[in-house]
């Protein structure tokens, strides 16, 4: 993305994004990049970070992924959304890494990696998203 108000653009499509203090890091077709804001009120009970809260995290990135890789014209809708949580996430910022798996006429695929920020991995999402055409 040359436009540096691109990453903004795309996430004032996604509001509950922005509700949850994401914002993009880094956002091209091949990789993107996010990350919330720390907040308590993400988290449950033991200040553990809420599973919702990452899977949110995961979903945007992997959709503004998908988004990233349609055809001129087309549009996108999740059909399946997976996730494993590895680990608890306690404190600092998890960062969300979004690349396709595969690009398709019909269907984009995900995998979406989250790290906290000393580097472990935390969870994994893979998402299917339909390719939506008109005509």
């Amino acid at each position: 993305m040359t436009d540096s108000s691109a990453p903004e653009a795309l996430l004032r499509a996604v509001p509950f994004a922005d509700e949850l203090g994401i914002a993009l890091e880094e956002a091209a077709p091949a990789r993107v990049r996010a990350a919330p804001a720390w907040a308590p009120e993400l988290c449950t009970a033991g200040g553990v970070l809420h599973g919702d809260a990452l899977m949110t995290l995961a979903d945007t990135a992997g959709a503004v992924c998908a988004f990233l890789n349609l055809p001129p014209g087309a549009s996108t809708s999740t059909i399946e959304s997976k996730t494993n949580f590895f680990r608890a996430v306690r404190s600092g910022t998890v960062h969300a890494e979004a690349r396709p798996v595969h690009v398709g006429r019909s269907s984009i695929a995900v995998r979406t990696d989250l790290h906290d920020e000393d580097g472990p991995l935390v969870g994994q999402t893979t998402k299917t998203q339909a390719v939506l055409t008109t005509g």
